[in-house]
């Protein structure tokens, strides 16, 4: 089986893996490597304006801007009910770097895995981690194909980056554990949009918090946050059971007023705050979610997996794969993570109507 050579091999082929990718390209030969062969659809849609700069940095602003209405749409605002009962209005006129971008999170994906195509990257998608070892200063990595053909696939990296999300399989092959601060979950809907107001909404309750945005293909997506053990297992299965939750809350619940039908449950996915304990070794860092997970509440997981590309990308350009840059990249995660858990317990302190409820008494 013939060993296939590599400057930098990526492990997960997400935002945070195509952006490194596409930052890297022109200095390094890259390969990037993700098991599943296309992106599935996913919750997380909205982008922070901030975002824009790296698009336009890598180039890919205007291919992103061209594809209005399939890729993305312009955010209006949000609607806020949180801390009181009353509407509380957030937007963004006066912010810099424009709107908040609501995707279409599948196609965008999909986008920056086409834009890693054509620059050069090389992309093998169907392919998980099957094993790896460290020689000769290098990392042999073994792939197998996540089809039932179980065939295998060898490759020789200088540098491995593990931008694999929360499961962090490089990592986590490693033995390096993850700090878990929470047990968020988010459970979640579709539903055609018929509203004429767009904007997007959240709404605290006495189990948890809600979510709502519109987003391309005249969709809505409405989620529920709360805590992997405060509801029960078969109250997170079905449509039914996801409009008995939301009766507790009714501005959420006027969102829902489709017929029951045209409404599709997704089921549930982690949403909790972790922390690898070790976000590098020798010759290898972790990236995005893999490195740290937020809180949806924060609206920061994609910016961070794009802004961590970049700074990585500055790093590797500057100090090449050495100890310089595992510790500097460590202090930086570091950093991120502590300033991440000071506005998180900010955020969930202004909400005080249900002090003595589960949910909201362990994060006060």
């Amino acid at each position: 089986m013939a060993t296939e050579k590599t400057d930098i091999l990526i492990i997960g082929g997400g935002i945070a893996g195509c952006i490194a990718a596409i930052s890297l390209i022109d200095t390094y030969q890259v390969t990037l490597v993700d098991k599943l062969p296309d992106p599935s659809e996913r919750i997380g849609e909205s982008l922070a304006p901030a975002s824009q700069r790296i698009l336009k940095q890598l180039d890919l602003l205007e291919g992103f801007e061209n594809q209005i209405g399939t890729l993305y749409q312009k955010s209006v605002g949000m609607q806020s009910y949180w801390g009181s009962n009353q509407v509380h209005l957030v937007d963004d006129l006066r912010n810099p770097d424009g709107f908040v971008k609501n995707l279409d999170r599948q196609a965008f994906e999909t986008y920056l895995r086409r834009v890693a195509e054509t620059r050069g990257v090389h992309c093998l998608w169907g392919s998980k981690l099957y094993n790896s070892s460290y020689e000769n200063s290098r990392w042999q990595v073994q792939l197998r194909a996540s089809d039932t053909s179980l065939s295998t696939s060898t490759i020789s990296a200088s540098f491995v980056i593990d931008a694999s999300g929360r499961q962090s399989h490089f990592a986590k092959s490693l033995g390096i554990k993850r700090q878990v601060e929470d047990k968020l979950i988010a459970c979640w809907v579709t539903l055609p949009n018929t509203l004429t107001n767009t904007m997007s909404t959240i709404s605290a309750s006495e189990n948890g918090w809600w979510y709502s945005a519109v987003v391309p293909r005249g969709k809505r997506v409405v989620v529920f946050h709360t805590d992997a053990d405060l509801v029960a297992k078969n109250e997170l299965k079905t449509t039914g059971s996801f409009l008995e939750l939301a009766k507790e809350n009714p501005v959420i619940l006027s969102l829902l007023n489709e017929d029951e039908n045209a409404i599709t449950f997704k089921g549930s996915v982690a949403a909790n705050s972790t922390k690898l304990e070790q976000v590098g070794g020798e010759q290898w860092v972790a990236l995005g979610d893999a490195a740290l997970s937020f809180d949806p509440l924060s609206s920061q997981g994609m910016y961070n997996a794009m802004a961590s590309a970049m700074q990585l990308q500055t790093l590797l350009l500057q100090y090449g794969f050495t100890e310089t840059l595992q510790k500097i990249h460590t202090e930086q995660t570091e950093r991120i993570w502590h300033h991440y858990l000071k506005h998180k317990s900010i955020f969930y302190q202004a909400e005080t109507r249900w002090k003595t409820a589960a949910f909201w008494e362990r994060r006060l």
